[in-house]
């Protein structure tokens, strides 16, 4: 199972800091993405980091305000997130198909628990 933390409340242009924990396998292994959802809106994808070459795809909605990067050994993925504005209030999650390279921003085959992420003034 995967796990998201590391969100809360922000005011717009602030940045929060997720982080995506395995339990059961080692997501050192996998490519691991980050997708969320808003109430009254679809699930969309963020980003996602492959396990063989760290090599990253971001959606454009985030593309230059939002870094995912991983830490091999400690079996995390961290997504950095800058510039917030209100339209990122979402759940987040963290994903993986137990593949390792980013063919999609996500997957459902593996999920868990998201963390609320709300940008507001």
């Amino acid at each position: 199972q995967l796990q998201a933390s590391g969100g809360g409340s922000v005011q717009p242009g602030g940045s929060l800091r997720l982080s995506c924990a395995g339990s059961g396998f080692t997501l050192d292994l996998f490519a691991i993405g980050w997708f969320r959802q808003a109430p009254g809106r679809e699930r969309e994808g963020v980003s996602c980091i492959s396990s063989t070459d760290s090599s990253t795809l971001y959606s454009d909605t985030v593309k230059g305000r939002f870094t995912i990067s991983r830490d091999f050994g400690k079996n995390t993925v961290t997504l950095q997130m800058n510039d917030l504005k209100p339209e990122d209030t979402a759940v987040y999650y963290c994903s993986t198909d137990l593949q390792t390279e980013c063919n999609r921003l996500y997957w459902l085959d593996y999920w868990g628990q998201g963390t609320q992420v709300t940008v507001s003034s």
